[in-house]
């Protein structure tokens, strides 16, 4: 557990907290105090799904300027390659991950969500990656992960202007997956979570494995990825569990071991 991010493990359940105050700003220690929760939460057998979080007022506003203001060239050209495996440890999980997204995620707080497999967001929240507006562009992922979300003309968009935008635009070009109201936002993630504790734990890794491995090739290289990974399966004590219990009890009935 560290200073300002924690693992807090319930149900098989999975909570990466961020507790900076006051706007959980993502400065160096942060950063590999997520990337160690996100190591654990992977290695952890009993968590079925992670939630990433920064409490009820706020996600993350961003990195730490007063931190970032004093490095120069080189520094940063290290230290980015060290932010990016903050992130990507993050990416990695191979299991469910949802953001539970609060009053700001903005800067490094949206490039953290976007690390997630879906963003459930308060309708109050705003997020953006307004890094041009200090002169700079986004180096957590910020300019590629959004560009896959939305698409390259709404990425360019926001990367340009900086701007904020709030929760019902990002609902709507795909920025955020789920909008409610703020004070549901930790309880809705917790239910989309839920749903895995019981669920095939393979297959879950090999579907993520499979859409985020298609996604860095063409067609047919993701095709192949998928038809090595389904014939995997094959293999699981999960695959057994589940076609037995279909063709006795039909869909939705089996007791996965998650072998």
């Amino acid at each position: 557990m560290g200073e300002f991010v924690r693992l807090e493990v319930e149900d098989g359940i999975a909570t990466i907290r961020l507790d900076r105050p006051k706007m959980n700003a993502l400065n160096r220690q942060v950063q590999e105090e997520i990337r160690a929760c996100a190591l654990e939460a992977t290695a952890n057998d009993d968590v079925k799904a992670v939630i990433v979080y920064g409490g009820e007022k706020v996600f993350a506003a961003g990195a730490d300027i007063k931190e970032m203001e004093a490095m120069s060239y080189q520094d940063m050209v290290s230290r980015s390659h060290e932010l990016q495996a903050c992130f990507t440890a993050v990416a990695d999980i191979p299991k469910p991950t949802v953001a539970a997204i609060t009053g700001y995620a903005l800067g490094g707080g949206m490039e953290l969500s976007m690390c997630c497999d879906i963003r459930i967001c308060a309708d109050n929240a705003k997020v953006g990656q307004p890094e041009i507006l200090l002169g700079i562009i986004p180096g957590g992922g910020g300019t590629q992960r959004l560009a896959r979300l939305v698409g390259p003309s709404k990425a360019k968009d926001i990367n340009f202007t900086g701007r904020f935008v709030d929760a019902e635009e990002a609902l709507r070009i795909g920025m955020v997956d789920k909008v409610v109201p703020a004070e549901q936002v930790y309880e809705a993630a917790k239910e989309w979570a839920g749903q895995f504790r019981n669920s095939a734990t393979l297959a879950l890794r090999a579907v993520k494995a499979a859409v985020d491995g298609g996604l860095n090739g063409d067609l047919a290289t993701g095709l192949k990825l998928e038809s090595h990974l389904f014939a995997s399966l094959f293999a699981s004590e999960d695959r057994a569990i589940g076609m037995r219990s279909f063709v006795a009890n039909g869909p939705g009935k089996a007791e996965f071991t998650g072998r």
